[in-house]
């Protein structure tokens, strides 16, 4: 062997061992993991950077400081079942077989199994898959997260249960709720808050080396509204019902901070897609004294059409790849998710199989929205459709009662660009829009009644 020939050995074998110790370095799967937080009964401008001047929101804002927040971002129902049922199938509740709230009651089915969930895809795609928190999509083994594709579920099968003893909220008795990858558990007086934090730590700890998702669906500010002695002690002179429902809105904010905070100790933050969103707009029912959220100007809470019933607070930060900083005014809704979380991640996907639109081209180049149109539908009877700026409302129901409505108030048109607060009805001025809207709707409905 000439020396030449030895060197040029030398220099290549020194080459691989540089590239295998590089290599050995690198993280064998780039991709991104993925969390979902999903409040509940959250107003449309509750938290700091959307609009609210009394609430303490400190981590919410963190996410719109290293993210991209949405102005015109709407739930795809006015209530929770069919909210949830929209985020995790792309698809409207109609299209989803699930348009009305599920029954909170042992052995009572809820989200249909044929229907593919965001956890199913990505499941399939090499995520590990977790749910902590609020469910109220089924309640028989089938039909709960452990069925419809999560590794790993904790947290209420029902739609809400007191935060300490754990038990249903609405009526009883002996309607304990809290349940662990299929099996009841006890955890009598402990804050379920915290034991949601600690179980969203555990997980994020335990799945740190590999790509997961985690659908973290807090149960709060929806009543009963229990936040911790801390910060209903800092909202003290505020005026009630708000004081209540503020303690609740910056409980939730700084169990978000604990887990901003854990994904960076653990290097995890710069490339893990958080999302944010409010399931729909906040309760003005009895048992949260009648209000307490806000939807600023707009009209309407949680059950309307109006639009503090269904435009939300959302956000979505991915240091790693995508804008900071910035908001987006394009139409969005929560069926957009998850072509959107695909898109991100890389996985493939027929186009067709949702109702959802990816918004990867809003988020990162402001490009128009992808909707021409979107259809709401709302049991008893009522309706909406929005098409550009206008929008068409059936028999709506206001529980702010901002407002009177009359029988001639049936069918409600609404300019959102003039007229975002939605006090004046326009049906009688514009019958040709109303003509296009209600078949624009009929349209949409007709491949979707059962």
């Amino acid at each position: 062997m000439t020396n030449g020939f030895r060197h040029l050995i030398l220099l290549l074998l020194a080459g691989w061992i540089l590239f295998s110790c590089e290599d050995a370095t690198t993280p064998t799967n780039d991709l991104p993991n993925v969390i979902i937080i999903y409040t509940d009964d959250q107003g449309t401008i509750d938290a700091n950077c959307f609009g609210a001047k009394d609430l303490y929101t400190p981590n919410m804002d963190r996410l719109a400081e290293t993210g991209i927040k949405f102005t015109q971002f709407y739930a795809a129902a006015p209530v929770c079942s069919p909210s949830r049922a929209a985020l995790l199938t792309g698809k409207t509740p109609l299209a989803a077989s699930l348009p009305g709230n599920t029954p909170s009651l042992k052995g009572k089915p809820g989200l249909p199994t044929e229907q593919l969930t965001i956890a199913e895809k990505m499941k399939e795609n090499g995520y590990v898959t977790g749910h902590i928190g609020k469910w109220h999509l089924g309640y028989t083994p089938e039909t709960m997260p452990n069925g419809q594709g999560f590794n790993y579920s904790f947290g209420h099968m029902g739609g809400c249960i007191d935060n300490y003893s754990h038990f249903f909220y609405w009526n009883g008795p002996n309607r304990h709720d809290l349940w662990e990858n299929g099996e009841e558990i006890w955890m009598d007086g402990e804050y379920f808050q915290d034991v949601m934090a600690e179980k969203v730590d555990r997980f994020v700890e335990e799945h740190k080396a590999s790509p997961f998702f985690l659908y973290y669906a807090i149960n709060l500010p929806h009543y009963p509204l229990q936040g911790t002695e801390k910060w209903r002690a800092h909202y003290r002179d505020m005026e009630s019902p708000r004081n209540m429902y503020a303690a609740t809105v910056s409980t939730v904010d700084e169990r978000i901070g604990l887990l901003l905070n854990q994904l960076e100790t653990l290097g995890l933050r710069e490339n893990t897609i958080i999302i944010f969103q409010s399931d729909h707009g906040h309760s003005m029912e009895q048992r949260t004294f009648g209000g307490g959220g806000s939807a600023g100007i707009y009209r309407g809470a949680k059950f309307s059409l109006f639009e503090g019933g269904i435009r939300v607070p959302a956000m979505i930060s991915w240091p790693a790849s995508l804008p900071q900083n910035e908001a987006r005014n394009q139409m969005c809704v929560n069926v957009d998710w998850f072509p959107t979380i695909l898109d991100l991640c890389g996985i493939t996907y027929e186009k067709q199989a949702f109702e959802g639109k990816s918004m990867r081209e809003v988020i990162i180049g402001d490009e128009p929205s992808a909707h021409d149109a979107f259809w709401w539908y709302s049991r008893p009877n009522r309706w909406a459709v929005r098409k550009g700026d206008w929008k068409l409302m059936k028999n709506p129901i206001d529980p702010t009662e901002k407002a009177p409505i009359t029988e001639s108030d049936s069918l409600f048109l609404v300019n959102l660009a003039n007229g975002p607060s939605e006090m004046d009805n326009l049906a009688g001025q514009h019958p040709e829009i109303v003509q296009d809207l209600t078949q624009t709707y009929t349209d949409w409905y007709t491949q979707w009644k059962k």
